[in-house]
């Protein structure tokens, strides 16, 4: 233990260092000033949408919809970098574009749902719309689904599995091979999910049939699916493992983009790519599409971070879409660290870019030339996705590690991080047990409370306690001192979502290792109810209004009604 103690402390030593000195990378006074002036009322707008979730009925701001963004929303001045101790190489060589070209708009997409990894580029909305408020609450199932079986990696869906929903406009619903009684169906909402078994289910939220015949992917899936942030009909998804034949050849195995108008593959990326310091072409993280610029931006377990302009042609009245995409890649090697691979999905904060990889570096990108910005020594491998959140015009970021690369029993860490600078603004330790092949440690992605919970960040750990055991903690976001605890009988890798009633009261959904599926009050971590299922639940939930809708390793889709 004193060990890893001290490699921790070098660690964070090592991190604090690194950019002891503000000034070597800071935002301009000009833009300073800029932040200040926002005011309340786009510090309200922020913390009630986080910048992900957008629908155009609710909200009296038609001049932003047009644009995407408010007139002060301005990209973030990089005035310096720190990466002495990084090497990095664009394929394409050079490329420089004005940061307000390539910024993410603020809000991420006028569509209700949930389109990607945790909602969107903050990836902090798991859930979308809420539920009524009542004195009491129960898990209800209200239908479930039978997949496939692959030999190896069986049915359902693993980590991080998340399925996308998205309420569809009418017009793009009637373009696209959706079946018929569902094209007229009122307030029609899709549910898309990805299975080990190698297939891309689609159903009609309520009722549970299949909306439109599965896409044949055939290698497994173990990552989650996005959806345009456009609404165009655009599905974006990456193979989990080969399948053990491999008869497709050795280009099969990669990142797939297919058109929702009739499942057709419009564009492979080819993951064992020659280009990447790594062999393994996994992409289990979740893509992010920037609606404004019509680029993508994603990472590969190859180690390769992508920025890949689209160059989309829609045709809804003709009822086609094309794609040319253009890929920039960017490889890195990090000092100290011999784990290139990116497992987690990006997140994204206007201009900047921020991810972690397979040895536990933090790394910063700016996509305005693909280059990194700053990165942290590595600690542990790091998988779970970074959740940000923005305090004057600053993304902080909160990420944990797994108990892996130690070799042995040993701490997970957790950290909250000034996206700016690099700087560890707190850290704290929970022991994990070591598993090979099936860790410990934070495998979960946290929750940013909101409303309620607003000032809370909670944590999943994996392994605590006992081998099989785990614990999820609610921490102060501000200074990283635990407010409460729960301590689990069975661990968990599934992420915890967060749901709100009309009050603005907030609870948590969280799956585990035993097949259950728990509803926690969100202030004291107190289970209100519980539900088992036979299996384990691996993947994580994504929940519109009052439906959760999740997958097992036992081959089965789920959808639960709070009631």
């Amino acid at each position: 233990m004193l060990k890893l103690w001290l490699l921790a402390t070098f660690a964070v030593i090592l991190s604090l260092s690194a950019c002891n000195d503000v000034d070597q990378l800071t935002v301009s006074k000009e833009e300073t000033e800029n932040q200040k002036n926002m005011g309340e009322e786009i510090e309200k707008e922020e913390r009630e949408h986080s910048g992900d979730n957008f629908t155009e009925d609710k909200q009296n701001t038609s001049e932003r919809v047009s644009a995407g963004q408010s007139d002060k929303y301005e990209p973030i001045v990089i005035e310096e970098y720190f990466r002495d101790h990084i090497e990095f190489q664009l394929e394409k060589g050079d490329v420089v574009t004005e940061p307000d070209e390539v910024m993410f708009p603020e809000n991420y997409t006028e569509l209700e749902g949930v389109l990607t990894f945790r909602g969107g580029p903050w990836r902090d909305r798991p859930s979308y719309g809420s539920i009524s408020a009542s004195s009491k609450m129960v898990l209800e199932e209200q239908w479930e689904f039978t997949t496939g079986h692959n030999e190896e990696w069986g049915g359902g869906a693993g980590w991080t599995g998340q399925p996308a929903i998205i309420k569809w406009d009418e017009e793009i619903r009637k373009v696209m091979n959706i079946k018929e009684e569902f094209k007229e169906k009122e307030n029609f909402v899709e549910i898309i999910q990805g299975s080990l078994d190698g297939n891309i289910y689609f159903f009609d939220l309520e009722s549970g049939k299949q909306s439109r015949e599965p896409i044949k992917v055939q290698n497994p899936i173990k990552g989650s699916v996005s959806v345009d942030s456009r609404g165009y009909p655009l599905l974006y998804q990456g193979d989990g493992v080969p399948r053990s034949d491999d008869k497709k050849g050795e280009d099969n195995f990669g990142f797939n983009i297919f058109s929702l108008l009739n499942g057709e593959l419009l564009h492979h990326i080819d993951g064992r790519d020659e280009y990447a310091h790594r062999e393994w072409g996994a992409f289990d993280g979740s893509a992010l599409i920037n609606r404004e610029t019509d680029t993508l931006i994603t990472g590969g377990e190859n180690g390769i971070f992508y920025n890949i302009k689209l160059n989309t042609v829609f045709d809804k009245g003709e009822g086609s879409i094309s794609i040319s995409p253009e890929e920039q890649k960017m490889r890195y090697e990090i000092e100290d660290n011999d784990y290139q691979g990116i497992e987690n999905s990006v997140a994204v904060y206007k201009n900047m870019a921020f991810f972690a990889d397979n040895g536990g570096s933090i790394l910063a990108v700016n996509l305005a030339d693909n280059k990194p910005i700053w990165a942290l020594p590595p600690l542990d491998d790091t998988d779970s996705t970074i959740v940000m959140e923005i305090i004057d015009d600053v993304p902080f970021l909160y990420t944990g590690t797994e108990v892996d690369i130690q070799g042995e029993n040993g701490d997970a860490y957790l950290r909250k991080i000034n996206g700016i600078t690099g700087e560890v603004v707190w850290q704290k330790s929970y022991f994990a047990y070591y598993y090979p092949g099936v860790v410990g440690g934070v495998l979960a992605t946290p929750v940013l409370g909101k409303k309620s919970m607003d000032g809370l960040i909670i944590y999943t750990i994996a392994r605590h306690q006992g081998v099989y055991e785990g614990i999820m903690v609610a921490l102060d976001r501000e200074t990283g001192e635990e407010v409460w605890r729960w301590e689990t009988d069975d661990y968990a890798w599934s992420s915890p979502v967060d749901i709100y009633n009309e009050n603005g009261e907030g609870f948590l959904i969280q799956a585990d290792f035993g097949g259950n599926l728990h509803l926690l009050n969100g202030l004291t971590g107190e289970v209100l109810d519980s539900k088992n299922f036979g299996h384990n639940i691996e993947a994580s939930p994504a929940v519109y209004n009052d439906k959760i809708v999740f997958a097992s390793r036992s081959g089965k889709i789920h959808q639960v009604k709070i009631k």
